[in-house]
């Protein structure tokens, strides 16, 4: 196919730049084209703290039911990540898998049903167990929004449904319709059950500890919200929510876009009512290349996530001058390919270039003062974006995204950042003193081509690194010979000096 031999192609072209240059590298005129690149830490010298957390996103979707042939690859890494702030959305292509109330009550009924719900949440709450999770049921119930004609839905769990979500206004303009959705929906998860509309006692064996709640999804899209309106919606929801969990912390916007306008207006207090907690804010960001297979392509995801950074340099300006106290997660990280959501070929490379990415999105965001950088998704596969999947979806094991992922969340621990140089474009590096005291030195080569690098006093040291060779496996850890190094394209490795 066209995507096995761009792949192939772009592999055989990199092989050849390699050996053309080391046939060169004989020709003494050209010894200056042959020295490693350089990275210099000045471990004296601090930059920055550094407390960035890393986890990821959890999707709802039938591949990760009970059931499914990767249900258990899907829990299973998600339990070896044991990461905080995983973000749980019930997303709405799925609305039997989402929301609880799907048919609208009358005087005598209520239609509360929580049979298929219920063991995806055991299975994330079990899988996450002594850590703290952002829950977010982001689908609400189709008949509170105003629609011309009901809105229809599978009867099929499994069947994806793309048009769900309708409709610019609540029917309750005054959003306590909607607020009663979300109380007793925490209420069952929270405190053992609830009592619906008509005054009926709901039951429920679960007490679990929901610490943070995120109100809504990618708002500027779904149901398409005014900033005005929304901020509506998230002050009755909250001050709702917390009628049943005083202590619940909460997070606003979820925005697909940076909208600065809209950031503006919500961090603004005075256009909240009085006592809001303004907790967190989120948005999300994907990188997307211009062709699914050309791997050459793939370069072009580093320039957009600089882009990027600008963008959050300004939103952290509105918040500290509107918000200061507020926190910041960046819940939905990724790159998407061209032809998804549907899907296709993907070369494996792919997968170490959007780990690379991210990486690369994590370690620049640190010194921006972004609090937690959320990787997505944990599972996705053909119909469901499978170019965000962490998890090799016919195999359900990790991929390159989730090791590297796994690799900075054991090794990036909360420290300090140091001065730390590259004398080449395409080779990212950052040295820190962790507050527990070991020294590290994170490299991520953000080019197609192998690199090899030189940094004084790495000998004796380990690096841990993910890359072509590890594929659906760990990554590996080795000992340093001398203090130079080899990095394979869209390599992330971290060192550990002795």
């Amino acid at each position: 196919s066209s995507g096995i031999n761009a792949e192939y192609g772009g592999f055989i072209l990199s092989k050849m730049k390699i050996t053309l240059t080391l046939i060169l590298c004989g020709l003494l005129f050209l010894e200056a084209l042959c020295q490693p690149s350089v990275v210099k830490v000045n471990w004296e010298n601090k930059s920055y703290d550094s407390n960035t957390l890393s986890t990821l996103q959890l999707v709802v979707n039938p591949m990760i039911r009970r059931g499914s042939p990767i249900h258990n690859g899907t829990f299973n890494a998600l339990k070896l990540l044991g990461a905080n702030y995983v973000r749980f959305v019930p997303w709405y292509p799925y609305p039997r898998l989402g929301v609880a109330e799907l048919f609208p009550p009358n005087q005598t009924t209520t239609l509360w049903d929580f049979s298929l719900i219920d063991p995806i949440m055991e299975d994330l709450m079990n899988a996450t167990s002594g850590y703290e999770d952002i829950i977010n049921f982001s689908t609400t119930p189709q008949w509170m929004w105003k629609t011309g004609t009901p809105v229809t839905f599978p009867a099929d769990p499994n069947q994806v449904d793309w048009s769900y979500t309708q409709g610019t206004e609540l029917v309750d303009e005054s959003v306590q319709q909607l607020t009663g959705y979300y109380q007793r929906l925490i209420s069952y998860y929270t405190k053992g059950g609830f009592v619906d509309e008509n005054g009926v006692k709901h039951t429920s064996p679960y007490n679990y500890n929901i610490t943070i709640w995120e109100v809504l999804n990618e708002v500027d899209f779904e149901h398409k919200m005014s900033p005005e309106y929304y901020t509506k919606i998230y002050d009755a929801l909250v001050k709702g929510i917390l009628e049943v969990q005083p202590s619940m912390k909460f997070v606003g916007l979820a925005l697909a876009e940076r909208n600065f306008t809209y950031i503006q207006y919500f961090l603004n207090s005075s256009n909240h009512a009085s006592g809001i907690p303004l907790d967190y804010i989120s948005y999300h960001f994907y990188a997307t290349p211009s062709n699914r297979t050309n791997i050459t392509t793939y370069l072009d995801i580093f320039p957009q996530a600089d882009k990027f950074f600008e963008e959050v340099e300004q939103i952290q300006g509105i918040r500290s001058k509107l918000s200061p106290d507020t926190k910041t997660t960046i819940d939905e990280v990724g790159v998407i390919l061209p032809g998804d959501p549907n899907g296709g070929e993907i070369p494996p490379l792919y997968w170490n270039a959007a780990a690379a990415n991210y990486a690369y999105i994590y370690a620049k965001l640190q010194p921006l003062g972004i609090e937690i950088v959320g990787e997505s998704q944990l599972v996705g596969y053909e119909t469901q974006y499978p170019s965000v999947s962490m998890l090799n979806y016919t195999t359900g094991r990790p991929n390159a995204r989730f090791w590297v992922l796994k690799l900075l969340h054991d090794k990036v621990k909360p420290g300090t950042a140091v001065q730390t140089a590259s004398n080449d474009s395409e080779l990212f590096a950052q040295a820190y003193i962790l507050n527990s005291g070991p020294k590290i030195i994170l490299l991520i080569n953000k080019s197609l081509d192998q690199k090899s690098v030189e940094i004084d006093g790495i000998q004796g040291g380990e690096i841990s690194f993910v890359d072509p060779t590890t594929g659906d496996n760990p990554y590996s850890t080795l000992f340093i010979k001398s203090n130079t190094i080899t990095l394979d394209s869209w390599a992330v490795a971290l060192i550990a000096l002795s």
